[in-house]
């Protein structure tokens, strides 16, 4: 019974794991964070890509549609 009360806290200290810190979870949110700027300029470009062949200049932006009358919202 000793033994038991002996093993099982430091089994359960062994099973605990350090937290990162700040600069480990910086850096990994960074790269995160780069990662989706890349994908939303791929995107971005894609996009821009598509509109040329459709005849439509990019730089131009959409159209906006008439803001509602008020009171009918």
């Amino acid at each position: 019974m000793r033994a038991a009360a002996i093993l099982l806290p430091l089994l359960l200290l062994g099973a605990c794991k350090d937290e990162p810190d700040f600069d480990t979870r910086y850096d990994k949110a960074a790269k995160e964070i780069e990662a989706r700027a890349k994908a939303m300029d791929a995107d971005i470009a894609e996009a821009d890509r598509a509109a040329k062949a459709a005849g439509a200049d990019p730089a131009d932006p959409p159209a906006l549609s008439e803001p509602p009358e008020p009171g009918t919202e």
